[in-house]
Protein backbone atom coordinates (compact mmCIF):
# COMPACT_ATOMS: atom_id res chain seq x y z
CA UNK A 1 0.00 0.00 0.00
CA UNK A 2 1.39 3.62 -0.81
CA UNK A 3 2.16 6.56 2.12
CA UNK A 4 -1.13 7.60 4.26
CA UNK A 5 -3.43 9.83 2.07
CA UNK A 6 -2.18 13.12 3.81
CA UNK A 7 1.49 12.04 3.27
CA UNK A 8 0.47 11.88 -0.32
CA UNK A 9 -1.15 15.29 -0.51
CA UNK A 10 1.56 17.07 0.96
CA UNK A 11 3.82 15.95 -1.21
CA UNK A 12 2.09 17.00 -3.93
CA UNK A 13 1.77 20.21 -2.90
CA UNK A 14 5.62 20.55 -2.03
CA UNK A 15 5.94 19.32 -5.33
CA UNK A 16 3.98 21.93 -7.00
CA UNK A 17 4.38 25.03 -4.52
CA UNK A 18 3.33 27.54 -6.93
CA UNK A 19 0.51 27.37 -9.83
CA UNK A 20 2.85 27.94 -13.30
CA UNK A 21 0.22 28.07 -15.87
CA UNK A 22 1.26 26.53 -18.98
CA UNK A 23 0.36 25.10 -22.47
CA UNK A 24 -0.43 21.45 -22.92
CA UNK A 25 3.10 21.09 -25.13
CA UNK A 26 4.57 22.98 -22.11
CA UNK A 27 3.37 20.90 -19.74
CA UNK A 28 4.61 17.82 -21.15
CA UNK A 29 8.35 18.98 -21.53
CA UNK A 30 8.01 20.12 -17.84
CA UNK A 31 7.29 16.64 -17.34
CA UNK A 32 9.95 15.11 -19.12
CA UNK A 33 12.43 17.14 -17.79
CA UNK A 34 11.41 15.24 -14.36
CA UNK A 35 10.08 11.83 -15.80
CA UNK A 36 11.96 11.70 -18.62
CA UNK A 37 12.82 7.78 -18.65
CA UNK A 38 9.65 6.68 -17.19
CA UNK A 39 6.48 5.11 -19.16
CA UNK A 40 4.13 7.90 -19.77
CA UNK A 41 1.61 5.00 -21.71
CA UNK A 42 1.37 1.51 -21.69
CA UNK A 43 0.01 -0.90 -23.96
CA UNK A 44 0.17 -4.77 -23.78
CA UNK A 45 2.87 -4.38 -27.26
CA UNK A 46 4.73 -1.05 -26.45
CA UNK A 47 5.45 1.62 -24.20
CA UNK A 48 5.99 5.38 -24.67
CA UNK A 49 8.29 7.06 -22.36
CA UNK A 50 7.91 10.54 -21.29
CA UNK A 51 10.66 11.98 -23.11
CA UNK A 52 9.90 9.45 -26.37
CA UNK A 53 6.49 11.71 -25.80
CA UNK A 54 8.42 14.70 -26.47
CA UNK A 55 10.36 13.67 -29.51
CA UNK A 56 7.06 12.11 -31.14
CA UNK A 57 5.25 15.31 -30.39
CA UNK A 58 7.59 17.61 -31.94
CA UNK A 59 8.06 15.31 -35.40
CA UNK A 60 4.40 15.28 -35.55
CA UNK A 61 3.88 18.82 -35.21
CA UNK A 62 6.49 19.21 -37.85
CA UNK A 63 4.34 17.33 -40.36
CA UNK A 64 1.18 19.24 -39.10
CA UNK A 65 2.78 22.17 -40.05
CA UNK A 66 3.90 20.83 -43.30
CA UNK A 67 0.39 19.83 -44.34
CA UNK A 68 -0.73 23.34 -43.62
CA UNK A 69 -1.73 23.79 -40.05
CA UNK A 70 -1.44 27.27 -38.30
CA UNK A 71 -1.68 28.24 -34.92
CA UNK A 72 -5.68 28.24 -34.12
CA UNK A 73 -6.48 26.17 -36.38
CA UNK A 74 -8.62 23.24 -36.01
CA UNK A 75 -7.38 19.05 -35.94
CA UNK A 76 -9.71 16.64 -35.48
CA UNK A 77 -8.75 12.86 -33.63
CA UNK A 78 -10.96 10.11 -34.35
CA UNK A 79 -9.13 7.64 -32.04
CA UNK A 80 -9.81 5.17 -29.71
CA UNK A 81 -7.37 4.52 -27.16
CA UNK A 82 -3.97 4.12 -29.23
CA UNK A 83 -1.07 4.89 -27.87
CA UNK A 84 -0.84 6.84 -30.90
CA UNK A 85 -3.72 9.67 -29.42
CA UNK A 86 -0.84 11.32 -26.47
CA UNK A 87 1.24 11.92 -29.28
CA UNK A 88 -0.69 13.09 -31.69
CA UNK A 89 -2.69 15.03 -29.02
CA UNK A 90 0.60 17.14 -27.76
CA UNK A 91 1.92 17.63 -31.11
CA UNK A 92 -1.56 19.34 -32.09
CA UNK A 93 -0.50 22.05 -28.74
CA UNK A 94 2.89 22.18 -29.74
CA UNK A 95 1.20 23.23 -33.62
CA UNK A 96 -0.61 26.25 -31.63
CA UNK A 97 -4.18 24.43 -33.16
CA UNK A 98 -6.81 23.26 -31.36
CA UNK A 99 -7.78 19.32 -30.69
CA UNK A 100 -10.91 18.29 -31.21
CA UNK A 101 -10.93 14.66 -30.07
CA UNK A 102 -14.25 13.47 -31.76
CA UNK A 103 -16.11 10.36 -30.72
CA UNK A 104 -15.30 7.32 -32.98
CA UNK A 105 -18.65 6.21 -32.48
CA UNK A 106 -20.43 8.27 -35.09
CA UNK A 107 -22.51 7.51 -37.59
CA UNK A 108 -22.28 9.02 -41.50
CA UNK A 109 -24.62 11.97 -40.18
CA UNK A 110 -23.46 12.67 -36.58
CA UNK A 111 -19.27 12.52 -38.21
CA UNK A 112 -20.90 14.92 -40.91
CA UNK A 113 -22.23 17.50 -38.67
CA UNK A 114 -19.24 18.08 -36.33
CA UNK A 115 -16.84 17.71 -39.82
CA UNK A 116 -18.38 20.64 -41.07
CA UNK A 117 -19.62 22.33 -37.86
CA UNK A 118 -15.81 22.67 -36.15
CA UNK A 119 -14.38 23.70 -39.36
CA UNK A 120 -11.23 21.04 -39.47
CA UNK A 121 -8.38 21.70 -41.56
CA UNK A 122 -6.91 18.31 -40.78
CA UNK A 123 -8.41 15.00 -39.66
CA UNK A 124 -6.14 12.11 -38.26
CA UNK A 125 -8.71 9.31 -38.34
CA UNK A 126 -8.21 5.14 -37.27
CA UNK A 127 -9.05 3.48 -40.76
CA UNK A 128 -11.26 1.56 -38.28
CA UNK A 129 -12.43 0.25 -35.01
CA UNK A 130 -14.68 -2.75 -34.69
CA UNK A 131 -17.31 -3.12 -37.78
CA UNK A 132 -17.21 1.11 -38.07
CA UNK A 133 -14.93 1.27 -41.32
CA UNK A 134 -13.78 5.15 -40.56
CA UNK A 135 -11.91 5.71 -44.25
CA UNK A 136 -15.55 4.22 -45.65
CA UNK A 137 -17.32 6.52 -43.81
CA UNK A 138 -15.21 9.47 -44.85
CA UNK A 139 -16.50 8.12 -48.45
CA UNK A 140 -20.12 8.64 -47.80
CA UNK A 141 -19.85 12.18 -45.72
CA UNK A 142 -17.49 13.51 -48.52
CA UNK A 143 -16.39 11.88 -51.78
CA UNK A 144 -13.41 12.52 -53.12
CA UNK A 145 -11.83 13.38 -49.50
CA UNK A 146 -8.52 11.74 -50.48
CA UNK A 147 -7.54 15.08 -53.44
CA UNK A 148 -8.48 17.98 -50.26
CA UNK A 149 -11.62 19.85 -49.33
CA UNK A 150 -14.51 18.87 -51.05
CA UNK A 151 -17.39 20.91 -51.43
CA UNK A 152 -19.47 18.97 -48.12
CA UNK A 153 -15.96 19.70 -46.33
CA UNK A 154 -14.38 22.77 -47.75
CA UNK A 155 -11.82 23.27 -45.00
CA UNK A 156 -11.12 19.81 -44.54
CA UNK A 157 -7.40 19.77 -46.45
CA UNK A 158 -5.98 16.47 -45.26
CA UNK A 159 -6.61 13.13 -43.99
CA UNK A 160 -4.30 11.20 -41.87
CA UNK A 161 -4.54 7.48 -41.46
CA UNK A 162 -3.46 5.28 -38.33
CA UNK A 163 -3.89 2.03 -39.53
CA UNK A 164 -6.14 -0.37 -37.40
CA UNK A 165 -8.77 -2.52 -38.91
CA UNK A 166 -7.65 -1.86 -41.90
CA UNK A 167 -4.52 -0.61 -43.80
CA UNK A 168 -4.26 2.64 -45.08
CA UNK A 169 -5.11 3.72 -48.72
CA UNK A 170 -2.88 4.24 -50.99
CA UNK A 171 -1.92 8.41 -51.29
CA UNK A 172 -3.19 9.02 -47.63
CA UNK A 173 -0.53 9.81 -45.63
CA UNK A 174 0.07 7.47 -41.88
CA UNK A 175 0.60 9.00 -39.27
CA UNK A 176 4.08 7.35 -39.10
CA UNK A 177 4.73 9.13 -42.78
CA UNK A 178 3.54 12.55 -40.40
CA UNK A 179 6.58 12.29 -38.45
CA UNK A 180 8.77 12.61 -40.91
CA UNK A 181 6.85 15.38 -43.65
CA UNK A 182 8.27 18.31 -41.96
CA UNK A 183 11.32 19.75 -39.18
CA UNK A 184 10.64 18.98 -35.95
CA UNK A 185 8.65 22.13 -33.18
CA UNK A 186 9.96 22.44 -30.54
CA UNK A 187 7.64 23.91 -27.34
CA UNK A 188 6.42 28.05 -27.33
CA UNK A 189 7.17 28.37 -30.84
CA UNK A 190 3.70 29.02 -32.08
CA UNK A 191 3.03 31.97 -29.54
CA UNK A 192 0.01 30.16 -27.83
CA UNK A 193 -0.49 31.25 -24.12
CA UNK A 194 -2.31 28.99 -21.18
CA UNK A 195 -5.68 30.99 -21.54
CA UNK A 196 -5.44 30.20 -25.54
CA UNK A 197 -8.07 27.64 -26.47
CA UNK A 198 -6.79 24.43 -26.53
CA UNK A 199 -9.25 21.54 -26.74
CA UNK A 200 -12.93 21.51 -28.08
CA UNK A 201 -14.47 18.71 -27.00
CA UNK A 202 -17.97 17.85 -28.64
CA UNK A 203 -21.29 17.45 -25.98
CA UNK A 204 -24.98 16.71 -26.25
CA UNK A 205 -26.93 19.85 -26.54
CA UNK A 206 -30.59 20.89 -26.19
CA UNK A 207 -31.04 21.36 -29.75
CA UNK A 208 -30.46 17.83 -30.64
CA UNK A 209 -27.17 18.84 -32.41
CA UNK A 210 -23.62 18.12 -30.55
CA UNK A 211 -22.52 21.90 -29.20
CA UNK A 212 -18.32 21.77 -29.55
CA UNK A 213 -17.04 23.23 -25.61
CA UNK A 214 -14.60 25.25 -26.05
CA UNK A 215 -11.83 25.21 -22.89
CA UNK A 216 -8.16 26.53 -22.69
CA UNK A 217 -4.53 24.73 -21.86
CA UNK A 218 -4.65 25.95 -18.20
CA UNK A 219 -7.81 25.12 -17.39
CA UNK A 220 -7.62 21.28 -18.53
CA UNK A 221 -4.21 21.67 -16.49
CA UNK A 222 -5.31 23.18 -13.13
CA UNK A 223 -8.53 20.35 -13.10
CA UNK A 224 -6.00 17.37 -13.77
CA UNK A 225 -4.09 18.70 -10.83
CA UNK A 226 -6.96 19.13 -8.78
CA UNK A 227 -8.26 15.61 -9.46
CA UNK A 228 -4.84 14.39 -8.73
CA UNK A 229 -4.84 16.65 -5.18
CA UNK A 230 -8.22 15.42 -4.04
CA UNK A 231 -7.32 11.55 -5.08
CA UNK A 232 -4.00 11.77 -3.32
CA UNK A 233 -1.71 10.23 -5.95
CA UNK A 234 1.36 9.25 -5.14
CA UNK A 235 4.47 9.19 -6.82
CA UNK A 236 4.32 7.30 -9.94
CA UNK A 237 0.70 5.93 -10.20
CA UNK A 238 -0.82 3.49 -12.97
CA UNK A 239 -4.33 4.18 -13.93
CA UNK A 240 -6.13 1.64 -16.07
CA UNK A 241 -9.08 2.76 -17.96
CA UNK A 242 -11.33 1.57 -21.52
CA UNK A 243 -13.01 5.40 -21.55
CA UNK A 244 -12.39 7.11 -24.29
CA UNK A 245 -9.94 10.21 -24.09
CA UNK A 246 -12.71 12.26 -26.51
CA UNK A 247 -14.08 12.56 -23.01
CA UNK A 248 -12.99 14.51 -19.70
CA UNK A 249 -12.79 11.78 -17.86
CA UNK A 250 -10.41 9.81 -19.75
CA UNK A 251 -8.61 12.79 -21.05
CA UNK A 252 -8.31 14.32 -18.10
CA UNK A 253 -8.78 12.28 -14.73
CA UNK A 254 -6.47 9.91 -16.65
CA UNK A 255 -4.10 11.10 -18.95
CA UNK A 256 -3.59 14.74 -17.82
CA UNK A 257 -3.80 13.82 -13.52
CA UNK A 258 -1.44 10.93 -13.91
CA UNK A 259 1.56 13.19 -15.14
CA UNK A 260 1.41 15.46 -12.45
CA UNK A 261 3.36 12.51 -10.22
CA UNK A 262 5.52 11.29 -13.23
CA UNK A 263 2.59 8.69 -13.80
CA UNK A 264 1.53 6.33 -16.67
CA UNK A 265 -1.51 4.89 -18.42
CA UNK A 266 -2.24 2.00 -19.39
CA UNK A 267 -5.39 2.59 -21.86
CA UNK A 268 -7.29 -0.12 -22.86
CA UNK A 269 -9.48 -0.40 -26.64
CA UNK A 270 -12.95 -1.51 -25.58
CA UNK A 271 -14.27 -3.01 -21.54
CA UNK A 272 -14.44 -6.15 -20.94
CA UNK A 273 -14.09 -7.16 -17.27
CA UNK A 274 -11.37 -10.28 -19.03
CA UNK A 275 -9.58 -7.45 -20.18
CA UNK A 276 -9.31 -5.07 -17.34
CA UNK A 277 -8.00 -8.35 -14.95
CA UNK A 278 -5.35 -8.96 -17.89
CA UNK A 279 -4.76 -5.76 -17.96
CA UNK A 280 -4.53 -5.03 -13.73
CA UNK A 281 -2.17 -7.61 -13.14
CA UNK A 282 0.24 -7.65 -16.32
CA UNK A 283 0.63 -3.88 -15.99
CA UNK A 284 0.64 -3.88 -12.12
CA UNK A 285 -1.97 -0.55 -12.43
CA UNK A 286 -2.61 0.90 -9.24
CA UNK A 287 -5.59 2.97 -10.31
CA UNK A 288 -8.88 1.57 -12.45
CA UNK A 289 -11.51 4.40 -14.00
CA UNK A 290 -14.99 2.80 -14.33
CA UNK A 291 -18.64 3.52 -14.65
CA UNK A 292 -20.67 1.88 -12.16
CA UNK A 293 -22.05 -0.45 -15.05
CA UNK A 294 -18.33 -1.78 -15.30
CA UNK A 295 -17.62 -2.03 -11.78
CA UNK A 296 -20.67 -5.20 -11.76
CA UNK A 297 -19.07 -6.91 -14.53
CA UNK A 298 -15.74 -6.54 -12.98
CA UNK A 299 -17.73 -8.03 -9.19
CA UNK A 300 -19.34 -10.53 -11.93
CA UNK A 301 -16.78 -11.73 -13.93
CA UNK A 302 -15.27 -15.90 -13.49
CA UNK A 303 -11.77 -13.94 -15.28
CA UNK A 304 -11.23 -12.37 -11.76
CA UNK A 305 -10.34 -16.38 -10.29
CA UNK A 306 -6.53 -17.25 -9.71
CA UNK A 307 -5.68 -13.72 -10.52
CA UNK A 308 -2.90 -11.28 -9.07
CA UNK A 309 -5.00 -7.72 -8.62
CA UNK A 310 -2.86 -7.12 -5.31
CA UNK A 311 -1.70 -3.93 -7.37
CA UNK A 312 -4.57 -1.88 -7.53
CA UNK A 313 -6.47 -0.18 -4.46
CA UNK A 314 -7.74 2.88 -5.49
CA UNK A 315 -11.14 3.10 -8.23
CA UNK A 316 -12.78 6.34 -9.62
CA UNK A 317 -16.18 6.37 -10.63
CA UNK A 318 -18.65 8.64 -12.97
CA UNK A 319 -21.63 8.66 -14.96
CA UNK A 320 -24.18 7.52 -12.52
CA UNK A 321 -24.62 7.38 -8.56
CA UNK A 322 -24.21 3.80 -7.11
CA UNK A 323 -25.47 1.80 -4.20
CA UNK A 324 -23.45 1.51 -0.78
CA UNK A 325 -23.50 -2.33 -1.53
CA UNK A 326 -21.31 -2.16 -4.78
CA UNK A 327 -18.60 0.33 -2.99
CA UNK A 328 -19.02 -2.50 0.22
CA UNK A 329 -18.01 -5.41 -2.75
CA UNK A 330 -15.30 -3.53 -3.98
CA UNK A 331 -13.78 -3.69 -0.96
CA UNK A 332 -14.70 -7.05 0.22
CA UNK A 333 -13.96 -8.99 -3.24
CA UNK A 334 -11.48 -6.61 -4.84
CA UNK A 335 -9.37 -5.49 -2.71
CA UNK A 336 -9.65 -1.75 -3.37
CA UNK A 337 -9.90 0.50 -0.14
CA UNK A 338 -9.63 3.47 -1.84
CA UNK A 339 -13.08 4.87 -3.73
CA UNK A 340 -14.17 8.09 -5.19
CA UNK A 341 -17.00 9.40 -7.17
CA UNK A 342 -17.39 12.94 -9.03
CA UNK A 343 -19.69 14.98 -10.81
CA UNK A 344 -19.14 17.87 -13.33
CA UNK A 345 -19.44 18.72 -17.01
CA UNK A 346 -17.51 19.20 -20.26
CA UNK A 347 -18.75 23.12 -19.86
CA UNK A 348 -17.28 23.17 -16.68
CA UNK A 349 -13.81 21.80 -17.87
CA UNK A 350 -14.83 18.31 -16.29
CA UNK A 351 -15.26 16.70 -12.68
CA UNK A 352 -15.28 19.68 -10.81
CA UNK A 353 -16.78 17.73 -7.20
CA UNK A 354 -15.43 14.45 -5.81
CA UNK A 355 -15.86 12.28 -2.60
CA UNK A 356 -12.81 11.61 -1.05
CA UNK A 357 -10.69 8.51 -0.77
CA UNK A 358 -10.99 8.64 3.01
CA UNK A 359 -15.16 9.23 3.00
CA UNK A 360 -17.20 6.61 4.38
CA UNK A 361 -18.59 4.74 1.77
CA UNK A 362 -22.31 6.20 2.36
CA UNK A 363 -21.23 9.63 1.83
CA UNK A 364 -20.20 7.67 -2.03
CA UNK A 365 -23.55 6.70 -2.48
CA UNK A 366 -25.24 9.46 -0.94
CA UNK A 367 -23.49 12.89 -2.63
CA UNK A 368 -21.56 12.99 -5.69
CA UNK A 369 -18.55 14.48 -3.70
CA UNK A 370 -17.76 18.66 -2.84
CA UNK A 371 -15.64 20.62 -4.66
CA UNK A 372 -11.77 19.25 -5.65
CA UNK A 373 -9.74 20.03 -3.66
CA UNK A 374 -7.26 22.49 -5.83
CA UNK A 375 -4.99 24.07 -3.61
CA UNK A 376 -2.34 26.52 -5.79
CA UNK A 377 -4.16 25.60 -8.28
CA UNK A 378 -7.53 27.23 -7.04
CA UNK A 379 -9.59 29.81 -5.98
CA UNK A 380 -7.75 31.60 -3.10
CA UNK A 381 -10.93 33.40 -1.53
CA UNK A 382 -12.41 30.04 -1.68
CA UNK A 383 -9.30 27.86 0.50
CA UNK A 384 -7.99 26.66 -3.31
CA UNK A 385 -11.32 24.99 -4.12
CA UNK A 386 -11.52 24.42 -7.53
CA UNK A 387 -14.71 26.78 -7.99
CA UNK A 388 -17.68 27.64 -6.47
CA UNK A 389 -21.30 26.25 -6.46
CA UNK A 390 -24.26 27.81 -5.55
CA UNK A 391 -28.21 27.04 -6.87
CA UNK A 392 -30.87 29.41 -8.63
CA UNK A 393 -34.24 29.26 -9.25
CA UNK A 394 -34.35 27.29 -12.79
CA UNK A 395 -37.27 29.38 -14.06
CA UNK A 396 -36.63 33.07 -12.91
CA UNK A 397 -32.66 32.65 -12.10
CA UNK A 398 -32.46 33.97 -8.80
CA UNK A 399 -29.95 32.62 -6.51
CA UNK A 400 -31.46 30.83 -3.98
CA UNK A 401 -30.10 31.03 -0.03
CA UNK A 402 -27.49 28.37 0.92
CA UNK A 403 -28.37 24.87 1.07
CA UNK A 404 -31.64 25.52 -0.95
CA UNK A 405 -32.64 23.16 -3.99
CA UNK A 406 -32.14 24.47 -7.34
CA UNK A 407 -30.44 24.46 -10.53
CA UNK A 408 -26.54 24.25 -9.62
CA UNK A 409 -24.45 27.15 -11.34
CA UNK A 410 -20.77 27.08 -10.83
CA UNK A 411 -18.01 29.46 -11.33
CA UNK A 412 -14.34 29.29 -11.81
CA UNK A 413 -11.17 29.42 -13.93
CA UNK A 414 -11.24 26.16 -16.20
CA UNK A 415 -14.64 26.64 -16.98
CA UNK A 416 -15.17 26.35 -20.74
CA UNK A 417 -14.69 29.99 -23.29
CA UNK A 418 -18.03 29.06 -24.68
CA UNK A 419 -19.43 27.14 -27.54
CA UNK A 420 -17.88 26.87 -30.79
CA UNK A 421 -20.27 29.32 -32.97
CA UNK A 422 -22.83 28.80 -31.38
CA UNK A 423 -23.19 32.07 -29.80
CA UNK A 424 -26.95 31.56 -28.75
CA UNK A 425 -26.53 28.68 -26.96
CA UNK A 426 -23.50 30.05 -25.18
CA UNK A 427 -25.42 33.13 -23.57
CA UNK A 428 -27.84 30.64 -22.07
CA UNK A 429 -25.22 28.39 -20.31
CA UNK A 430 -22.63 30.97 -19.57
CA UNK A 431 -23.67 33.87 -18.03
CA UNK A 432 -21.89 36.23 -15.91
CA UNK A 433 -18.83 34.00 -15.90
CA UNK A 434 -21.19 31.13 -14.62
CA UNK A 435 -21.88 27.97 -15.86
CA UNK A 436 -26.02 26.95 -15.70
CA UNK A 437 -26.12 23.34 -15.29
CA UNK A 438 -29.45 22.93 -16.14
CA UNK A 439 -28.92 19.86 -13.29
CA UNK A 440 -30.92 20.15 -9.80
CA UNK A 441 -29.39 20.12 -6.40
CA UNK A 442 -28.06 21.24 -3.72
CA UNK A 443 -24.99 22.41 -1.46
CA UNK A 444 -25.05 20.55 1.89
CA UNK A 445 -24.10 22.17 5.24
CA UNK A 446 -20.77 20.16 5.10
CA UNK A 447 -19.86 21.06 1.41
CA UNK A 448 -21.05 18.02 -0.42
CA UNK A 449 -23.27 18.06 -3.18
CA UNK A 450 -26.65 16.27 -4.01
CA UNK A 451 -27.76 15.79 -7.49
CA UNK A 452 -32.14 15.95 -6.97
CA UNK A 453 -32.87 15.59 -10.88
CA UNK A 454 -32.17 17.37 -14.21
CA UNK A 455 -33.98 20.25 -15.54
CA UNK A 456 -33.16 18.95 -19.37
CA UNK A 457 -33.96 16.66 -21.14
CA UNK A 458 -30.67 14.79 -21.65
CA UNK A 459 -30.04 11.18 -19.56
CA UNK A 460 -27.42 9.15 -19.18
CA UNK A 461 -26.98 5.70 -20.59
CA UNK A 462 -23.73 3.64 -19.69
CA UNK A 463 -21.69 6.77 -18.82
CA UNK A 464 -23.19 8.92 -22.25
CA UNK A 465 -25.16 11.40 -22.44
CA UNK A 466 -27.74 11.01 -24.96
CA UNK A 467 -30.30 13.96 -26.43
CA UNK A 468 -33.31 12.79 -27.21
CA UNK A 469 -34.02 15.12 -29.76
CA UNK A 470 -31.71 13.49 -32.22
CA UNK A 471 -33.50 10.19 -31.49
CA UNK A 472 -37.02 11.97 -32.56
CA UNK A 473 -36.07 13.68 -35.22
CA UNK A 474 -34.28 10.52 -36.85
CA UNK A 475 -37.68 8.59 -36.47
CA UNK A 476 -40.18 11.38 -36.92
CA UNK A 477 -38.44 11.32 -40.53
CA UNK A 478 -39.70 7.76 -41.61
CA UNK A 479 -43.17 7.33 -43.22
CA UNK A 480 -45.60 6.04 -40.70
CA UNK A 481 -44.49 7.43 -37.59
CA UNK A 482 -46.12 10.86 -36.41
CA UNK A 483 -44.58 11.92 -33.38
CA UNK A 484 -41.33 9.91 -31.34
CA UNK A 485 -40.94 10.95 -28.02
CA UNK A 486 -37.26 10.03 -26.92
CA UNK A 487 -37.32 9.29 -22.75
CA UNK A 488 -34.60 7.42 -20.20
CA UNK A 489 -36.07 4.95 -18.12
CA UNK A 490 -33.97 3.37 -15.10
CA UNK A 491 -32.00 0.47 -15.36
CA UNK A 492 -29.93 -1.88 -12.82
CA UNK A 493 -26.99 -2.43 -15.63
CA UNK A 494 -26.66 1.26 -17.21
CA UNK A 495 -27.93 3.77 -14.99
CA UNK A 496 -30.18 4.46 -17.72
CA UNK A 497 -31.54 3.23 -21.07
CA UNK A 498 -33.55 4.53 -23.89
CA UNK A 499 -37.35 4.18 -24.65
CA UNK A 500 -39.19 5.63 -27.60
CA UNK A 501 -42.91 6.24 -27.96
CA UNK A 502 -43.80 5.89 -30.98
CA UNK A 503 -47.22 7.37 -32.28
CA UNK A 504 -48.49 6.13 -35.60
CA UNK A 505 -49.69 8.05 -38.47
CA UNK A 506 -53.58 7.39 -39.14
CA UNK A 507 -53.92 3.72 -40.44
CA UNK A 508 -50.56 3.11 -40.18
CA UNK A 509 -48.60 0.22 -37.63
CA UNK A 510 -45.22 0.63 -36.54
CA UNK A 511 -43.01 -2.22 -36.13
CA UNK A 512 -40.72 -1.72 -33.08
CA UNK A 513 -38.35 -4.00 -33.92
CA UNK A 514 -37.70 -2.12 -37.59
CA UNK A 515 -37.69 0.79 -35.35
CA UNK A 516 -34.60 -0.20 -33.51
CA UNK A 517 -33.15 -1.36 -36.63
CA UNK A 518 -33.13 1.82 -38.42
CA UNK A 519 -31.59 3.31 -35.15
CA UNK A 520 -28.52 1.19 -34.96
CA UNK A 521 -27.97 1.94 -38.39
CA UNK A 522 -27.95 5.28 -37.75
CA UNK A 523 -27.12 6.33 -34.95
CA UNK A 524 -24.08 5.62 -32.29
CA UNK A 525 -24.33 2.60 -30.45
CA UNK A 526 -25.02 4.21 -26.91
CA UNK A 527 -28.08 6.52 -28.46
CA UNK A 528 -29.90 3.45 -29.31
CA UNK A 529 -33.31 3.08 -27.80
CA UNK A 530 -33.71 -0.16 -25.61
CA UNK A 531 -37.60 -0.46 -26.10
CA UNK A 532 -40.02 0.93 -28.14
CA UNK A 533 -43.63 1.34 -27.34
CA UNK A 534 -46.32 2.34 -29.13
CA UNK A 535 -49.48 4.97 -28.57
CA UNK A 536 -51.77 7.61 -29.56
CA UNK A 537 -52.08 10.87 -29.75
CA UNK A 538 -54.80 10.98 -27.16
CA UNK A 539 -52.64 8.97 -24.67
CA UNK A 540 -50.10 11.65 -24.54
CA UNK A 541 -49.78 13.56 -21.40
CA UNK A 542 -49.90 16.88 -22.10
CA UNK A 543 -50.17 20.35 -19.82
CA UNK A 544 -52.65 22.73 -20.52
CA UNK A 545 -51.26 24.45 -23.50
CA UNK A 546 -50.82 21.22 -24.88
CA UNK A 547 -46.94 20.54 -24.54
CA UNK A 548 -45.97 17.12 -23.95
CA UNK A 549 -44.94 15.95 -20.10
CA UNK A 550 -42.08 13.83 -21.19
CA UNK A 551 -41.12 13.40 -17.46
CA UNK A 552 -44.95 11.37 -17.22
CA UNK A 553 -43.95 9.57 -20.43
CA UNK A 554 -40.80 8.55 -18.64
CA UNK A 555 -42.71 7.28 -15.57
CA UNK A 556 -45.00 5.48 -17.73
CA UNK A 557 -42.65 3.55 -19.62
CA UNK A 558 -40.98 2.84 -16.36
CA UNK A 559 -43.91 1.13 -14.95
CA UNK A 560 -44.73 -0.94 -18.30
CA UNK A 561 -41.82 -2.16 -18.65
CA UNK A 562 -41.28 -2.66 -14.72
CA UNK A 563 -44.50 -4.06 -14.83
Amino acid sequence: MPAPITDRRAALEARHPVWRPRTLDGFLDDCAAEFGDRPLVVTDDRTLTYAEAVAWSDRLAGGLAALGVRPGDRVGLLMANHLEFVPLKFAVARAGAVAIPFNFLYRRDELAYVLRQSRCTVLVTMTGYGDLDHLALLDDVAPGWEQGPTAELPDLRAVVALPTVHPARPGVTTVEELGALGSPVAAGTAGTTPGDLGDILYTSGTTGAPKGVMVTHDGVLRTGYASALTRAFEDGRRILFSLPCYHMFGYVEGLVAAMFVGGAIVPRLAFSAADYVEGIERHRATEILCVPTMTVALLESPARAGRDLSSVFALLSGAAPAPVWLWEKVRAELGIAEVTTGYGMTECGGAMTMTLPEDPLERHATTVGRVKRAGVAGLPDRDGDLCAYTTCDPLTGEELPAGAEGELVSSGPTHMLGFWDKPEETAAALRGGRVFSGDLGRVRDDGYLEITGRSKELYKSGGELVMPKEIEELLTREPGISQAFAVGVPDDRWGEVGCVWIVPEPGATVDPDAVLALCREKLARFKVPRHVLVTTSGELPTTPTGKIQKFRLARRAAEVLGG
